[in-house]
């Protein structure tokens, strides 16, 4: 849902945002700020159209993971590294989202039965996209995956060993975040 004309007005106030970046002409940066859902979306089904596709969870973290480290190593932030993964929506968007699940499954019911009726057989269950939610086993699979992986690159990398790495997982909410930073800060 996001925040209406946000990207506008931030790419107006800083041009050079919308730059393509290139791995020689990086400039140096102190914060890194990742929302995690276009990467974990696009690491678990990246092709809904083909009903043949076929990824395991731990493929998709591993993807996740890679994508992850590559974003960190292109940027290398001084300072602070924060890894989001949407919380719980407020009503209006969970409406919305309700609406666009329901719509993606029925999509994905229609393809499979154009699949049977040209003799398709899927050979495993499809990946349930919708399960890309807070408070699914899905999701506590993922934050505590990413909790591991976090720890491992802290321990391990020295580039992950300059910044402060902060993770906001499915279960907190932007005012806890608000909150919890406020009180550490007074």
């Amino acid at each position: 849902m996001g925040v209406p004309k946000f990207f506008r007005y931030v790419s107006e106030r800083y041009p050079c945002l919308s730059e393509l970046a290139r791995e020689q002409r990086i400039p140096k940066f102190d914060n890194l700020y990742l929302d995690m859902n276009g990467i974990i979306h696009n690491c678990s089904h990246p092709d809904d159209s083909n009903i043949h596709f076929n990824i395991t969870e731990e493929e998709m973290f591993r993807d996740m993971f890679n994508y992850v480290d590559k974003l960190f190593f292109l940027i290398k932030p001084r300072k602070l590294f924060f890894m989001a993964v949407d919380g719980v929506a407020p009503r209006a968007k969970m409406n919305q989202q309700r609406s666009r699940r329901f719509r993606s499954a029925k999509e994905a019911e229609i393809l499979e039965k154009q699949a049977l009726c040209r003799g398709e057989v899927r050979a495993h269950e499809r990946f349930d996209s919708n399960c890309i939610t807070p408070g699914t086993e899905f999701m506590d699979r993922l934050h505590e995956a990413l909790r591991y992986f976090i720890k491992s690159k802290i321990s391990s990398d020295p580039l992950w060993q300059k910044c402060r790495v902060i993770l906001s997982g499915q279960d907190v909410s932007v005012f806890n975040i608000f909150v919890t930073n406020y009180i550490l800060q007074h």
